[in-house]
């Protein structure tokens, strides 16, 4: 197993003669595992913590899967990266896109640079939507739960994932998505085919159920087994999350959402672009809400009025111009529009109420993308040494992960 140093993005990381496994428990705020842990269905993630770390992290604005994910291979947030959402408005093409592919990624990855060094790099992730960025210039394995049944050696570093994982690929509307990526890792560990691994869940599940529900709590209880397999093996494990997850409905149950365009267009006229980064392929997930908004303003004379006016109307917390907004939500400037918007713990952003099907959703209405999703945990199953120890009383952040992961535990 190669303890060659290897060098991402500026940061030199040292890895010791273990196995490194970092998952992203995407959608995993506090909560779910606090409700878990306190009915006794995750005693192997209680060990960890114990013999470990665990605490809260930030993550990166907006709190959306591409975003955190592309963070979280990279070490860095938006603007040293380039992805900033799940879907853009790409001024090159004059089109709104989605941000899926591997072109849009402007820095090298942590999973890349440790198989150039020796290691046996894995990555597997749930959605399919991932796999393009997360394996940018790797050489190793990649594939996803999705799509399990089309991986070929030839374009995915591995084939018969099925058989490897002994079950068919999964349902990605469903809690044994996330549980196949989890078992696909223990197996590729078990049998010695990876060594150096990112596992990227799937929020399907907290989008659905609440932290309490026996549903969700059976999810985690199941997700626990999975880690205590890879700890049998020796592997350093650490988890933190994409995004927290909240219920963003009204005291009556109905989705809570304010519709950008909608409420612009009444006020100042026609002449607006509303961008919903949320937006991907996974519509029963969250309908394209989120509590993240971006806005394209045709009249640049208009911007700082459309910025008061915004920031006075409820359920809107914060707004920022194009400048403001790049340096303080650490944003790609040359990808970003000309207003920021994020809204409160309960309340969504949309379009207008003809650009979202709310009868795809299953279930409440349960979200992320904003400030409210920004803190999320993160935990190491190993001992922190006294340099890292001092770390995390700072500001740390999700996509430091691999950092404390590698750099930041005792080594024997």
């Amino acid at each position: 197993m190669s303890t060659l140093p290897f060098t991402a993005n500026s940061k030199t990381y040292i890895p010791e003669a273990k196995p490194i496994v970092v998952i992203c428990m995407d959608g995993s705020a506090d909560e779910y595992l606090d409700a878990a842990m306190a009915r006794n269905r995750m005693p192997n993630l209680k060990k960890m913590i114990v013999q470990g770390y665990k605490g809260m992290v930030r993550g990166a604005l907006p709190s959306f899967t591409n975003v955190n994910n592309a963070s979280i291979v990279t070490g860095l947030s938006p603007a040293g990266h380039g992805i900033c959402g799940n879907y853009f408005f790409d001024a090159a093409l004059q089109q709104e896109v989605m941000m899926n592919a591997a072109s849009y990624l402007k820095a090298e990855t942590i999973l890349a640079a440790a198989a150039v060094a020796g290691r046996k790099v894995a990555v597997v992730t749930a959605k399919e939507k991932l796999r393009d960025i997360l394996s940018h210039q790797l050489k190793g394995i990649a594939f996803s739960a999705e799509k399990a049944a089309e991986a070929r050696l030839k374009t995915h570093g591995i084939e018969q994932v099925e058989q490897l994982v002994g079950e068919p690929s999964p349902p990605i509307y469903s809690a044994k998505a996330s549980l196949f990526v989890l078992r696909a890792g223990v197996a590729l560990l078990a049998r010695g085919m990876a060594d150096f691994l990112y596992l990227s869940l799937t929020d399907y599940m907290q989008h659905t159920y609440a932290p309490d529900t026996e549903e969700s709590l059976a999810f985690y209880e199941a997700q626990d087994i999975e880690l205590g397999k890879m700890l049998d093996l020796g592997a350093i494990v650490a988890a933190t999350a994409d995004h927290g997850m909240n219920a963003k409905v009204k005291a009556d149950g109905s989705p809570n959402i304010l519709f950008i365009e909608t409420l612009l267009n009444e006020r100042f006229g026609a002449g607006f672009r509303v961008i919903c980064p949320i937006t991907d392929p996974y519509v029963k997930h969250h309908g394209a809400l989120g509590s993240y908004a971006v806005v394209y303003v045709n009249d640049g004379t208009q911007i700082n009025e459309v910025k008061n006016w915004l920031s006075l109307q409820d359920g809107i917390t914060e707004v920022y111009d194009k400048a403001t907004g790049c340096r303080l939500l650490e944003q790609p400037t040359d990808r970003s529009g000309d207003l920021f918007i994020l809204s409160a713990r309960d309340v969504v952003l949309g379009k207008t109420a003809a650009d979202h099907d709310l009868s795809a959703l299953d279930g409440t209405l349960r979200s992320h993308g904003g400030r409210y999703e920004e803190m999320v945990p993160m935990l190491i199953s190993h001992p922190l040494n006294a340099a890292y120890k001092m770390k995390v009383q700072g500001d740390p952040r999700n996509f430091d992960i691999f950092d404390f992961a590698i750099n930041g535990t005792i080594k024997d």
